[in-house]
């Protein structure tokens, strides 16, 4: 009976464990199904985001590594690969109210502490106008353009609201120097004014931003012009003054300089009411600086073939009921070369008046004074061209530069034309490699040419033009003063005093165009108002610094011949 009670406890404890064992391997299958489960559930998710993705949003910009290490926008460089626009890494200064983000006050100071301890690391901000800014709880930018250690002291304020974020910036490493040529970048990205604007879609476009913009702006030249010009604007308490050099074989713009000026790197309310371009945008009655080209167009034309024959400058010539007359006696008659040499308005409309409105006004076309001028900048003036047949008195005005209004590009241009062998050719502010200069159109004959550039260097040497003279350069040019209209006529005590010339005479290879606009009688000028006395000395000074860094070194040893030409004249003064 023991022994059957022993036998029966063993086989139910066996079978107890086989159960046990059962629901252990039931309970084991069972978190491995739910697992498995849980592991199907993941990836049926992440398959249909994936479709998601897929059927119903874009797929993210593939960049290649070269790509990535591309600047945001090209560098823009002068033709000697100085930089002068590129982009930087750059700290910026943001407030964001929310950042704390529990409904309270965004600040844990109160916004004058924390304008205090800004004004304390920017002295030039204003703590009143930042408190306000502060307290009126906007998001928005404080600041750009942080360095480094200003940044780690903002960040020691301590206030989250007071951000820095990184970013690219667009940066000008000269400064203000060829604002008017190089414009700036707006908020946006997106280039503004100037060759930013004309050379957008390639600064941005990821298969050329790689590749620098090349101008064929010098800038040794550009500061050089800059310089001088800014020197005689401030010495003749002038409201602006303009100025550019070209080169006469290419129409390359070596140097375009207008002022007052701006900084791209700080644009302003100041700096936006500076950015107008008096080079190409603004249109002037330039004066006795279009006499040469009447001139040259006479010569031309065959109606002055002769430089001796002499005529009358005593009497004013009346017309129409207007007057001509010069600005002081010059005697009772002239010859061409004296007439410029001396700037005779009576004389130069004669030869005007011989010559014809017609053959004058097709001259003028012939050089591009009567459309916008030809440069890439996107600010380009109209010329106030007289439409229709030019009458007896228009064209006699038109001859000494009245009646007729044109940007100072337009006269450089003009220039280079009469200097260079008679071609025209469009400006340019993009590098011409060597050969490729645009074959121009032919406005004057060669001899026409020579014969101009032998009297331009005689108005340096012995007429108007005498404070311009830069010993070894062999420099020519005509001064040019034209009162400004105004509503009744013109304004006697307002002028556009111009100087346009040429160097060296004996093989011209650049012209150089200086205008102030309004300048005032000072000492610096010896109280007189006119180019002799501002313009011309301005293009005097510039020369000798430009001279050298373009390849033509003073030479005293060498001129243009004059020898036919000197016993016709005699010295004497003028505008």
């Amino acid at each position: 009976m023991t022994a059957l009670s022993v036998s029966t406890a063993i086989s139910s404890g066996r079978v107890a464990l086989v159960n046990v064992r059962q629901r252990s391997l039931f309970t084991a299958r069972l978190r491995v199904l739910w697992v498995v489960l849980g592991f199907v559930l993941v990836a049926a998710a992440a398959l249909l985001r994936i479709g998601y993705l897929g059927l119903f949003q874009d797929a993210p910009a593939s960049r290649s590594l070269s790509e990535a290490l591309l600047p945001p926008r090209g560098e823009i460089r002068d033709r000697n690969g100085v930089p002068l626009a590129r982009a930087f890494p750059a700290y910026a200064l943001w407030y964001n109210p929310e950042a704390l983000n529990d409904g309270g006050a965004p600040l844990v100071k109160t916004p004058a502490e924390v304008a205090r301890a800004l004004h304390r690391i920017f002295p030039d901000m204003d703590v009143q106008q930042l408190t306000r800014r502060l307290a009126s709880g906007r998001p928005g930018y404080l600041r750009r353009r942080l360095l480094p250690e200003e940044a780690n002291r903002v960040q020691g304020i301590g206030e989250i609201a007071l951000e820095i974020p990184q970013e690219t910036e667009r940066f000008y490493p000269q400064g203000a120097m060829a604002a008017h040529v190089l414009g700036y970048v707006s908020a946006d990205g997106h280039g503004k004014v100037g060759m930013e604007e004309v050379l957008d879609k390639q600064l941005s476009d990821p298969a050329r931003r790689g590749q620098p913009a090349i101008l064929s702006i010098d800038t040794r030249v550009q500061g050089a012009l800059e310089d001088e010009l800014k020197k005689g604007m401030l010495a003749t308490n002038a409201v602006g003054a303009a100025g550019i050099i070209l080169d006469v074989d290419t129409g390359e713009v070596l140097a375009l300089a207008s002022l007052p000026s701006f900084d791209p790197n700080k644009i302003d309310a100041t700096g936006a009411g500076h950015m107008f371009n008096r080079v190409t945008n603004q249109v002037y009655e330039l004066g006795s600086t279009f006499k040469p080209l009447s001139i040259a167009a006479a010569m031309d034309a065959g109606v002055v073939n002769d430089l001796a024959k002499r005529y009358q400058s005593s009497q004013p010539i009346h017309i129409g009921g207007f007057r001509i007359r010069d600005s002081h006696p010059l005697g009772a008659s002239l010859n061409v070369p004296e007439a410029l040499m001396h700037s005779s308005n009576i004389v130069t409309a004669q030869i005007a008046d011989q010559l014809g409105g017609k053959q004058l006004k097709r001259t003028m076309a012939d050089l591009g004074m009567n459309e916008r001028p030809y440069i890439e900048l996107p600010a380009r003036g109209f010329p106030i061209w007289p439409k229709g047949e030019w009458p007896r008195l228009r064209t006699m005005t038109v001859s000494y530069g009245h009646g007729i209004a044109v940007t100072p590009l337009h006269l450089a241009s003009a220039y280079a034309a009469m200097v260079n062998g008679g071609i025209w050719r469009p400006t340019t502010l993009h590098k011409i490699e060597p050969g490729h200069a645009p074959r121009g159109r032919r406005v004057f004959k060669a001899s026409t040419s020579a014969r101009m550039n032998q009297m331009l260097r005689m108005i340096v040497s012995d007429g108007t033009g005498r404070k311009a003279e830069a010993p070894g350069f062999r420099l020519g040019g005509k001064t040019g003063s034209a009162e400004k209209p105004g509503a009744g006529g013109y304004r006697r005590h307002s002028l556009i005093s111009t100087f346009a010339a040429a160097f060296p005479m004996d093989r011209p290879r650049y012209v150089i165009v200086a205008m102030l606009d309004e300048p005032q009688g000072t000492a610096a000028s010896s109280y007189q108002r006119t180019a002799a006395w501002n313009a011309a000395p301005i293009v005097g000074k510039v020369v000798p610094r430009v001279g050298p860094l373009l390849g033509i070194m003073p030479d005293d040893t060498r001129d243009i011949d004059l020898t036919d030409l000197k016993p016709l004249v005699h010295r004497g003064g003028g505008e």
